[in-house]
């Protein structure tokens, strides 16, 4: 396993802009992606952010430590690449929501499902034109085919650095609706978070918290609330 690290070279990290796009600099020279090609950012706030996480490295660059950075190389080497391919793919994430499928007991379950999900269900039907129908238990139980099509409709219009960020949002909640939710604004991200760990959360209450899940709880909300920057720098 090669140990091999890029050393700080650079005294100097500047955005510039050109024609709306922007671009970071190391003593002039421009940042690339991994694959080689030019780091062109939709906006002023994503530089910026990308630019503190390089002027922040010390001796050697840790990727670790750049979250910005390596989200607009998803955007760029991978996403846009292969955009309605990923759009599709989160899009089918509506099917099967998260939200949809509800517990048949215990009753106090039950009610908190339908107190704290609907909301969520009733919003989409309002700014996204979209109503999906709950079902108890937790055989598929496909939703209404025109419904689907209107939302990966939304899906395959965000930017390739708007879909990179969408991905996680989507993946980590398990619901395309609280991905479009967090997307929007329609509470803040660390509540649409708490929303979907619901399930999670009735379990630690009757059996107690596991450290080593709550551990990895932890790590994907932190990666959740960087994804929701992210698609606001977009």
């Amino acid at each position: 396993m090669s140990t091999w690290k890029q050393k700080r070279f650079w005294e100097q990290v500047t955005v510039t802009e050109s024609a709306g796009r922007f671009a970071v600099e190391l003593d002039g020279r421009k940042v690339k992606t991994p694959a080689k090609a030019g780091l062109i950012l939709p906006t002023r706030a994503m530089a910026e952010a990308i630019a503190a996480e390089w002027m922040a490295q010390e001796d050697a660059v840790n990727p670790h430590t750049m979250p910005f950075t390596r989200s607009a190389n998803a955007a760029l080497d991978k996403v846009q690449l292969q955009h309605n391919e990923v759009a599709d793919m989160l899009a089918e994430y509506g099917d099967s929501d998260l939200l949809c499928y509800r517990a048949d007991s215990p009753v106090e379950l039950v009610q908190r499902q339908s107190d704290e999900w609907d909301p969520a269900l009733d919003w989409a039907a309002s700014e996204l034109n979209a109503r999906l129908q709950t079902r108890q238990g937790i055989q598929h139980q496909r939703q209404d085919a025109e419904v689907l099509k209107g939302l990966q409709a939304r899906v395959r219009a965000l930017s390739a650095f708007q879909l990179a960020a969408f991905h996680d949002l989507v993946s980590m909640s398990g619901s395309l609706i609280l991905g479009f939710a967090a997307a929007a604004g329609w509470r803040g991200a660390d509540e649409i978070w708490t929303l979907s760990r619901l399930d999670e959360t009735w379990q630690e209450e009757q059996w107690g918290p596991d450290d080593e899940a709550q551990a990895e709880a932890e790590i994907k909300r932190q990666a959740f609330l960087h994804a929701k920057k992210f698609y606001d720098f977009s």
